[in-house]
């Protein structure tokens, strides 16, 4: 991953441009025309012992120098971009970005303008602002479209944004999947208190209901060996009821009783007709014997 920092003054030293040494050294009509001459030489001798300092690793003093310098000449983009590039350098992002954006405002010089957009692209991919890492890139190689290392980072910067950009419309699905979830089991819980809330009103309406068969018919509460007489008596008569729903599967499997076959009845009947033509027989049988013994009668002497 290409990150290059590019230093712009006008020491041979510290250059990391031979183009911007140039520049440095012969400031355009515009900057000679607005800027005294005496602050100008000042502002690069400021820049150019900046340089000296962070080269040393005097940050603290270099921010100085730099600072008095873009004051001394605020047309002049390079103090600006130094220092910009010395935050940058030391990981402090979102300090480089102002005085990044400050040179580019001034900035007429292709290689030096060039040099500004790459920087501000690095600053806006180490903040992970890739879409406006991006542009950056893109301004860049306006001004210079050989650089390959802008090139590469361009490259970077659009996978970067792509992936952040899918990872967002995941963040945002499983969002959804998330909300619609919750949605629906405030629903099941709403439908399940609506329905406690229906089983309340039919109990408050009849408050009786479940307690009747407790009670007696004064509403007295029943003496517990009842309740569990008329519990078995209940029980029992459930009993009898599915008995006699039940097919009457051995009734009709058992074979008819023969016709010789007497009920009890008429037993008793025969017997009682046998009895009495028995009876009637004997009465004849007497009447018979009767008839038959001879009278004696009396002599009438």
């Amino acid at each position: 991953m290409f990150f290059t920092i590019v230093y712009l003054c006008a020491s041979a030293a510290v250059l990391a441009q031979e183009s911007a040494l140039q520049t440095n050294e012969r400031p355009s009509e515009t900057q000679r025309s607005s800027v005294d001459p005496k602050k100008a030489i000042d502002a690069q001798n400021l820049t150019y012992w900046a340089n000296e300092s962070v080269a040393k690793d005097h940050f603290v003093k270099a921010e100085t120098q730099y600072r008095k310098a873009i004051g001394t000449d605020p047309n002049n983009p390079i103090p600006a971009f130094n220092l910009g590039s010395t935050f940058y350098n030391n990981e402090s992002y979102s300090e480089a970005l102002s005085p990044l954006k400050k040179a580019a405002t001034v900035v007429e010089d292709e290689a030096q303008k060039h040099a500004i957009f790459h920087n501000m692209g690095n600053v806006f991919m180490k903040s992970k602002a890739y879409e406006k890492a991006v542009e950056a890139y893109k301004e860049a190689l306006r001004n210079d479209p050989t650089d390959h290392e802008t090139r590469y980072n361009l490259a970077l910067a659009k996978e970067m944004l792509k992936k952040e950009q899918q990872e967002k419309d995941q963040e945002q699905k499983d969002q959804n999947q998330k909300d619609d979830s919750k949605k629906d089991q405030d629903q099941d819980q709403k439908d399940k208190q609506d329905q406690e809330g229906d089983q309340k009103k039919d109990q408050e309406g009849n408050p009786d209901q479940g307690e009747g068969d407790k009670k007696d018919e004064n509403g007295d509460p029943k003496d517990p060996g009842e309740q569990e007489k008329e519990e078995q008596k209940k029980g029992e008569g459930d009993r009898k009821k599915e008995t006699e729903q039940k097919p009457k599967e051995k009734e009709e499997s058992q074979a008819p009783p023969r016709k010789s076959q007497l009920s009890p009845q008429q037993i008793q009947n025969l017997l009682e007709a046998m009895q009495n033509a028995e009876k009637k027989s004997q009465e004849k049988l007497d009447a018979k014997k009767v008839k038959g013994v001879p009278v004696k009668t009396k002599k009438d002497w």
